[in-house]
């Protein structure tokens, strides 16, 4: 891949870090910090059936589409990875919202769920590009604190709770795929967990 004026500015390659973890395990707050904090990432947009909530914006928080337009870029094999939540809406990540900016030199950052994470995977192994800059990372929360920051939360009745306990009890499973584990203990602790790992996939990618 051509560097670029992005790859000069920073001295490092770009990379897209997969940031996976149970519900309540801190994903989205960690890929919110690091746009936040490093210009050199931006958010990867995924995309949604659902209808925009207020002040959402189409092509900024999600790229919203209708059921049959996803079906068409679904039959046109567009999607690096999609899903069903909760029964009701798909949500997907486009390969062109990925391969796209990469080849453009950006950093990306994306929080998913382990489902995800795996379609990743599967797509890197026929995308020399997805391959090559692709850093995954789990988020480990020990299963009584996990649930803590659940309740602490207040979104969630007990039976939700329950659910997405079972959920993260499966997902720890998985762990091990991962290329960086997280072992979770503060907010900022996590973050320089973080960036060691951003860190450690920049020298990887320099190296191959």
């Amino acid at each position: 891949m051509p560097e670029n004026t992005t790859a000069r500015q920073t001295g490092t390659p770009p990379v897209l870090l997969v940031i996976a973890g149970a519900a309540g395990s801190g994903k989205s707050t960690l890929c919110e910090r690091l746009v936040s904090a490093h210009p050199v990432f931006s958010r990867v947009v995924t995309t949604t059936t659902r209808p925009p909530r207020p002040g959402e914006r189409d092509g900024v928080h999600y790229h919203f589409f209708s059921p049959e337009q996803f079906d068409a870029k679904l039959a046109a094999g567009e999607f690096l990875e999609w899903a069903w939540v909760h029964q009701k809406y798909r949500y997907g990540t486009l390969a062109s919202s990925v391969l796209e900016p990469l080849a453009q030199g950006r950093s990306l950052a994306i929080n998913i769920d382990v489902q995800g994470v795996d379609n990743f995977r599967k797509a890197a192994q026929n995308n020399p590009i997805l391959a090559r800059h692709m850093a995954t990372i789990f988020i480990d929360v020990p299963m009584a604190e996990l649930r803590r920051r659940i309740e602490l939360r207040g979104q969630d009745c007990d039976e939700e709770i329950e659910r997405r306990m079972k959920t993260a009890e499966r997902e720890m499973l998985e762990a091990h795929k991962f290329d960086y584990l997280i072992k979770s203990t503060t907010r900022d602790a996590d973050f320089a967990a973080l960036l060691d790992a951003w860190r450690a996939a920049c020298a990887r990618i320099a190296r191959d």
